[in-house]
């Protein structure tokens, strides 16, 4: 019964939120303050999902300036969670296909996300360079996830290095996002699942490894993304099992 009460208002909620987001986005279509407005929207969701969502992030991140965040992304209920703590003027940079998804695909795209085809090398090399276009001409960041595809369970996947070629090309930090584990956690017939935690790390300096490979960049973000969901899934679980969440 609670799947089915949950189901029906998660519906209903998201249509309604995509075609307002629609209609109000119409009035500064591409405006990339939409994404946080409606990132935050959706991310309203997780108590309805019985989730709690912890959010911690460095106390001087409302002044960064243009960045690349990049995330782990494991499943669906990233809109749910990550999406609580993307900052105004932040946009995603999500694969071609989402358009056709009914009312969020045209919300999506009105909102000012970056759509790729991610099938198309050559498009997708010329998305950096749109990138870095878009940083020289306004205050804007975007918001990645490296590993490429959903986790689903299998930890933090190899990272592929588009977000961290355009970082260093433009000259921007990296800024490194860090959900706990949800795979499994949630379970729509019950009432309660538990805590999540999303923590934003400090930016890494890209100018920092001007003399080093790209993929050195990567895997030095990997690493600390790595160490940090580690801490956070022990965290959840030790609060979790004595009732402090």
């Amino acid at each position: 019964m609670l799947l089915i009460l949950r189901t029906i208002f998660v519906v209903i909620y998201s249509i309604l939120v995509c075609v307002f987001g629609c209609i109000w986005c119409l009035f500064s279509p591409r405006n990339p303050r939409h994404v946080a407005t409606f990132g935050h929207m959706f991310g309203r969701l997780s108590t309805v999902f019985g989730v709690k969502v912890e959010l911690r992030k460095p106390a001087d991140a409302e002044s960064y300036g243009n960045a690349i965040y990049i995330a782990n992304h494991q499943n669906n209920y990233d809109m749910i969670t990550a999406a609580n703590i993307v900052q105004p003027t932040t946009v995603t940079v999500g694969k071609k296909s989402l358009l056709w998804v009914p009312f969020f695909g045209l919300l999506y795209w009105l909102a000012g996300n970056l759509l790729i085809d991610r099938d198309n090398r050559a498009k997708a090399h010329g998305t950096i360079g749109e990138l870095i276009d878009q940083f020289k001409k306004k205050r804007i960041s975007f918001w990645m996830f490296p590993e490429g595809t959903r986790s689903r369970g299998r930890g933090l996947l190899p990272f592929k290095t588009g977000a961290f070629h355009a970082a260093m090309a433009a000259g921007v930090p990296i800024i490194p996002v860090v959900v706990s584990n949800t795979h499994d956690k949630i379970k729509l017939n019950r009432l309660k699942n538990g805590l999540v935690i999303v923590e934003m790390l400090p930016p890494v300096d890209t100018s920092e490894f001007a003399n080093s490979s790209v993929r050195k960049l990567a895997t030095h973000c990997r690493e600390l993304m790595s160490a940090k969901l580690e801490e956070l899934n022990a965290e959840v679980a030790e609060r979790e099992k004595n009732g402090k969440i």
